[in-house]
């Protein structure tokens, strides 16, 4: 039994449309791949609202569907004439060109700023973000740092003031996408479908006779920025510098720039959530007598007591001394591991002491181990 759209949508039968439009919109966002990767629940519920609102959110459509509980294409609606292509002209079963995997970016422009326009828009519209991929020491990525990138983005020609020509813009294929209005992306070991930045989706551009920018009404520019790694940064974390992505078209705003940060492993130091592990070697009599020995930490050295009969693969924790959140937050702990390293004998006279510690301090740590029980 096919589930009920108004269900499907969590409205009521007699709301008006707006009501259904705003429902659609918030479980969209909630189940849509992008937002779910890898969620077979959540990308079959997402096909089902879809199909919700393809027929709900048109009122002619929706008339049948109350009347006979169903409706497929091309079905005459009660007051005559039929139905075609889907919620007043646009197809949500081709979303941004790409299906059901075409970007949230496309599905919510206004939230996204990727707005799919036509060709022949003269519109302002915002530029797409730009990414840009770092990599950073582990201490800079606790202690925050700057650097310095020369990142690649679209800004107006300065020919054309970004109109593309002074003659009538007329539509040409993509070269960028080849018409199919999207692009590839890598991100981290992920690839993602986007709406493609030249002809922000729709597979066309508007072109003029512009000789700098081909008609685009944008240039490539190589612009070098200085930017703030904030402290706390972890692997794969974005950190935004507004308004540097590329150059909106007809006077709109520009995108954002994004730098997608790799942290370089550290020789001795690694992190889990805000806390920081060390493994510090100590000796045989510093583990059994006790001792006060130094540790390294991001903050550079610190002392940390060992207990008498400290055991190796035993942690300590040194509060306060693991990494800040990337918002300021409170630090984390620093936990030191101890691993027991054996001394090397290099004489009769070491050998002897040994014999004769373990004459003293008899021990069977393998009497448990019985294979007959």
């Amino acid at each position: 039994m096919r589930n009920d759209y108004y269900q499907l949508l969590n409205v009521d039968r007699n709301v008006p449309q707006s009501e259904i439009r705003k429902s659609y919109r918030r479980l969209a966002r909630k189940f849509h791949p992008d937002v779910n990767p890898g969620d077979q629940s959540a990308e079959d519920r997402f096909k089902e609202i879809q199909e919700a609102y393809k027929v709900l959110s048109d009122p002619d459509k929706r008339k049948i569907y109350d009347r006979y509980g169903t409706y497929r294409e091309g079905q005459q609606a009660p007051g005559g004439g039929f139905q075609g292509f889907g919620i007043k002209g646009f197809d949500h079963n081709n979303v941004g060109g790409g299906g059901l995997r075409g970007s949230i970016r496309d599905l919510f422009p206004d939230l996204f700023g990727a707005a799919n326009r036509g060709a022949h828009s003269t519109q302002p519209s915002r530029g797409q973000d730009r990414e840009y991929p770092v990599e950073i020491p582990f201490l800079d990525a606790i202690r925050g740092t700057q650097i310095r990138i020369n990142a690649t983005r679209q800004e107006v020609c300065s020919q054309c003031k970004g109109l593309g020509g002074t003659s009538r813009l007329k539509a040409r294929t993509c070269s960028v996408c080849s018409g199919t209005g999207k692009i590839q992306e890598t991100r981290g070991t992920m690839r993602f479908a986007v709406p493609c930045r030249q002809c922000q989706g729709s597979g066309q551009v508007a072109a003029g006779d512009c000789s700098r920018c081909g008609g685009s009404g944008l240039t490539q520019k190589v612009e070098g920025l200085r930017v703030k790694i904030p402290a706390g940064v972890v692997q794969g974390s974005r950190v935004r510098v507004a308004g540097k992505g590329d150059a909106g078209k007809f006077g709109g705003p520009p995108g954002d720039l994004f730098l997608v940060v790799n942290v370089r492993p550290h020789p001795f130091f690694s992190r889990q959530g805000n806390n920081i592990l060390c493994i510090v070697p100590v000796t045989i009599s510093e583990a059994a007598l006790g001792a006060e020995v130094e540790v390294p930490t991001v903050d550079g050295k610190a002392r940390l007591k060992i207990p008498p009969g400290t055991q190796s693969g035993q942690k300590f924790r040194l509060r306060g001394r693991g990494a800040p959140t990337a918002k300021g937050g409170k630090r984390g702990d620093q936990l030191v591991e101890v691993k027991l390293v054996l001394p090397k004998v290099r004489d009769e006279r070491s050998k002897m002491i040994l014999r004769e510690f373990a004459e003293l301090n008899p021990q069977n740590l393998r009497e448990e181990m019985n294979c007959d029980g």
